[in-house]
């Protein structure tokens, strides 16, 4: 009796929940906190498959996304169950997820045509670069003034014309107007609502931001952009605000998650703009930093888009209500952060987990000489060029994968570094800390070179959720479901941890320069149009400077020959 009782009284103690589904480029996770303390109760995460079929190629199933999701709410219900708590307090659902990645569905029988097309995907280079050669004067910044953004193999608007142009079934659909296109957030709402009956069509405004096809001024999707692209609008979702009620939760009864049917999904932000909702950044000129698969510094320049003259991004950073103005952000976008650490274990073998690498990287205290430029996927911010490719330089034979191990560490700072530069230039007043969050943040090397390398101190709040808590709360905030206050005088106080450069500058100026050399020495790699052989394969000649190496030492060969008087 009395365990039933003090079960009962936990629960009345602790008010409204508000969950969120974060859905990110290498796992799911499903998070519960309190709407008012923000106190994180109870989570699950799943990893997400990548595939590769092909060189620079990045996939991901829809369906495992969708079941991730599923998965995650199933055994956070069960461990709330355990600790006493009250599914039935759960108020609202927040949705946060990978930006760009692209997919389209049947309207008509619910199923993915084809897998998604990750954001971090290179296949639609040739495509960006026969765009970039018909505008005027080959200008990257062509469409810059409607989209806050350059022509990129980043953003949607090419992956899903790549979609009608090579896959058979994505074109049959949109001939035959049954096909959906959305991101990662619009499938998951049109599925949770009721997929093929009735689900809602949806997006946010952070979400379309990012897809080329979007308005910034406007706030609505560009016919004149979806023309450019030739994408029909009838196949796009529905634009709405960042909080407000999108539709309900339908879940199967059967399941320990069918206690969440009938709830309302009520808050939608991409990952990178929940981050910058959940550090509480809502003031023009705040910034943060999340270290996810990629690197994403945001800084908001509040109600006014800011266009940078510094290799940026401008950006939807939230739109808090239907009635609520919209606030912009500049964003500096960096590929491989934790990306890098899943090269050095699954592709090369030399650690076996993420704590290893800060391990190894400890043990030596520095790269030796030794800098890494982890370009996979070309460089983004700031440089937006798509010809480079990964490179490690300044090797000797005292180097060891210790040394690499901490390049690697330093690269993610360096490539923050860069951004950082470029916003401070951009805005003119410098940051004088740096808010960071995400998945590598638990690194404590990681930050204490990051503050070296930047010259500011680093601070990281102790609760590292915070772009599932930025979506829980756009959710709680809901006009409808208003269990979460965003007035600054109830927003909770956050602790952190604070990490102060202990290095002098000119140190850091010389490891910063060196870095530079060896980017320069990254860029310009590959050709964009892959040469191919006659069983379709590509070419090594399609990379340039092999191609002039090998054809090179091949003269040099035959000259050699003759010089020797050998026929």
């Amino acid at each position: 009796m009395n365990g039933t009782m003090a079960a009962s009284s936990h629960r009345i103690m602790l008010g409204p929940l508000v969950a969120a589904i974060d859905q990110g480029t290498s796992s799911t996770r499903f998070l519960v906190f309190n709407s008012k303390t923000a106190e994180l109760l109870s989570h699950h995460q799943v990893e997400i498959k990548q595939s590769f079929p092909k060189e620079g190629w990045v996939e991901e199933d829809p369906k495992e996304i969708l079941q991730s999701v599923y998965e995650c709410m199933e055994r956070t219900c069960e461990k709330l169950t355990q600790l006493n708590i009250d599914i039935s307090n759960i108020k609202a659902i927040g949705v946060t997820n990978q930006r760009e990645t692209t997919l389209v569905w049947d309207k008509e029988t619910g199923e993915p045509l084809y897998n998604a097309i990750v954001w971090l995907d290179l296949r639609t280079q040739s495509t960006v670069e026969r765009l970039i050669n018909k505008t005027p004067g080959r200008n990257k910044n062509h469409l810059k003034h409607k989209t806050g953004l350059p022509i990129s193999t980043y953003f949607s608007a090419v992956k899903l014309r790549w979609l009608m142009d090579n896959v058979d079934e994505v074109h049959k659909a949109v001939v035959s107007h049954r096909a959906m296109f959305g991101t990662v957030d619009s499938w998951l709402i049109w599925c949770l609502t009721g997929g093929k009956s009735g689900g809602v069509h949806c997006t946010d405004v952070t979400n379309a931001s990012r897809t080329m096809l979007f308005n910034i001024h406007t706030m609505d999707w560009d016919p004149e952009l979806c023309k450019y692209f030739g994408i029909p609008m009838e196949i796009l979702p529905r634009v709405r605000s960042s909080s407000e009620i999108y539709g309900l939760m339908k879940i199967c009864s059967s399941r320990k998650s069918g206690a969440l049917s009938g709830i309302p999904i009520s808050g939608c932000l991409g990952d990178q703009s929940a981050a910058l909702v959940g550090q509480m950044c809502f003031q023009d000129g705040q910034a943060k930093n999340t270290y996810g698969t990629g690197c994403f510094l945001l800084r908001n320049t509040g109600v006014k888009p800011v266009m940078s003259e510094h290799g940026l991004l401008t950006t939807v950073a939230y739109k808090l209500g239907r009635d609520k103005p919209a606030c912009y952000a500049l964003e500096g976008s960096v590929a491989i952060a934790g990306a890098v650490v899943r090269w050095l274990q699954d592709n090369l073998g030399i650690i076996g987990s993420s704590e290893e690498l800060e391990k190894l990287a400890a043990s030596v205290g520095t790269s030796y000489g030794c800098y890494f430029v982890p370009a996979f996927s070309g460089l983004y911010a700031p440089y937006w060029e798509p010809s480079a490719r990964g490179i490690i330089c300044g090797l000797t034979q005292f180097t060891n994968k210790s040394h690499l191990a901490f390049a690697a560490l330093e690269a993610v700072c360096f490539q923050t570094r860069e951004i950082l530069d470029a916003m401070n230039q951009d805005s003119g007043i410098p940051l004088t800390q740096l808010q960071v969050d995400g998945g590598m943040t638990s690194n404590k090397l990681l930050m204490q070179l990051q503050a070296d390398i930047l010259c500011i101190p680093v601070v990281k709040p102790s609760m590292p959720e915070t772009t599932a808590l930025g979506a829980a709360m756009a959710a709680g905030a809901a006009e409808g479901v208003s269990v979460w206050s965003l007035n600054p005088e109830d927003l909770s106080e956050v602790t952190s941890e604070k990490f102060e450069p202990q290095i002098n500058p000119e140190e850091s100026e010389f490891r910063y320069a060196r870095w530079k050399k060896a980017v320069e020495k990254s860029m310009n790699w590959e050709t964009t149009e892959p040469v191919c052989n006659g069983n379709g394969e590509t070419s090594i000649f399609s990379s340039v400077p092999l191609g002039f190496y090998i054809i090179g030492s091949m003269l040099m060969l035959i000259g050699a020959k003759y010089l020797t008087g050998h026929k």
